[in-house]
């Protein structure tokens, strides 16, 4: 199995439609199971995280018209520039992203603690210099969109999780960040989202996230290493 596929996709893979969104793996059989959504209010499509495949504007258009492209992680540009350009609409980038807009070849725009005037609140999960990290949620039906410190791709989960924190993160989980949250549904950057007991999902990731590095630093090593 190939860790990332960069060739555009030329179809995808449905995941975590729900009455307000819908998300996408462009290359289900790549290891780093990346995923991307689309949320949509008031017939607005904002479209998150996207890695573009053909076929993609017509299932935005199931919902509404593209009001946005937004990247919820800094190393997450992905294809945003060019489903933005596409549509003719801005990349939405959190306000304290350093270091992203000097390549992105589209218009940008910035936001704070709401994007755009949806009523999606967005939380600042992580802010360093190595990694700066949005989470969104959407009230209106308990929607929480993580996009790198918590996934369901294999390499996030030991055997026993539903939902684990990202290896990098197991030593310090973002507990306090998180740990607020009592979402109905959580969608990830990495992999289908947890759309039953998703705050029973997440309140285990958090709590046991030190306890089980162990065991997913092993199934990593036996995933990627050659021997």
């Amino acid at each position: 199995m190939t860790l990332r596929v960069d060739e555009r996709a030329t179809d995808f893979e449905e995941i975590d439609r729900y009455d307000h969104g819908v998300g996408w793996i462009a290359h289900p059989g790549e290891r780093m199971e990346r995923a991307s959504h689309a949320i949509v209010v008031d017939g607005d499509v904002w479209v998150i995280d996207p890695v573009d495949a053909d076929g993609l504007d017509d299932l935005f258009a199931e919902f509404g018209e593209v009001a946005g492209v937004v990247v919820l992680l800094d190393r997450h540009t992905r294809d945003a520039a060019a489903i933005a350009n596409r549509h003719d609409v801005a990349v939405s980038l959190p306000r304290h992203f350093t270091g992203v807009t000097s390549d992105l070849g589209a218009r940008v725009v910035r936001f704070e603690d709401e994007l755009a005037e949806t009523g999606i609140q967005a939380h600042t999960v992580v802010d360093n210099r190595f990694w700066q990290e949005v989470a969104l949620y959407d009230s209106r039906d308990g929607t929480l969109v993580v996009p790198e410190s918590v996934g369901t791709a294999a390499y996030f989960r030991a055997d026993d999780e539903e939902l684990g924190v990202h290896p990098m993160r197991r030593a310090v989980p973002p507990r306090r960040r998180l740990g607020r949250f009592a979402p109905r549904r959580v969608l990830v950057g990495h992999g289908e989202g947890v759309t039953e007991d998703a705050t029973a999902a997440l309140q285990d990731a958090l709590s046991g996230a030190r306890r089980r590095a162990p065991r997913v630093y092993a199934q990593a090593a036996r995933a990627f290493l050659p021997f």
